[in-house]
């Protein structure tokens, strides 16, 4: 069963699963929901799981999708200190200067403004609307 929530899924990384896989689960949820349900799967503060690239891509993640789905508000945790990294994380494992500069470049605000660097539409699914 797919999470209804990011809090959710963040609990199952927690408990041993993928993150790839429950990520892309829980945006399947998401796309497939109206604006009202789509708002209340990112509501809830996910916990704080002391992982601080999986702290910080939820803030991102919850972020980005209230914005991209112009869902009218974004959930105030998402601001919070711990919602941010340090150091920069580049999520492709090229270390070609030429990659780091383009995702520096292509990087959604949301992402980048928690200096997280990743590809110009994350979390694009096969089936996502256009």
């Amino acid at each position: 069963m797919r999470p209804n929530t990011l809090a959710e899924a963040i609990e199952r990384i927690r408990s041993g699963e993928l993150r790839d896989v429950a990520l892309a689960e829980f945006v399947d949820t998401f796309l497939s929901a109206d604006a009202a349900a789509q708002y209340r799967s990112i509501e809830q503060e996910p916990e704080i799981t002391n992982d601080v690239r999986l702290d910080a891509l939820a803030g991102a993640i919850a972020e980005y999708l209230a914005k991209q789905h112009r869902l009218g508000r974004v959930p105030k945790w998402v601001y919070g200190a711990n919602r941010r990294l340090d150091e920069p994380w580049f999520t492709t494992s090229s270390t070609e200067p030429a990659m780091q500069e383009y995702l520096a470049f292509s990087s959604p605000a949301e992402f980048r403004s928690r200096n997280i660097f990743t590809e110009e539409r994350p979390l694009r699914r096969a089936r996502a609307r256009a």
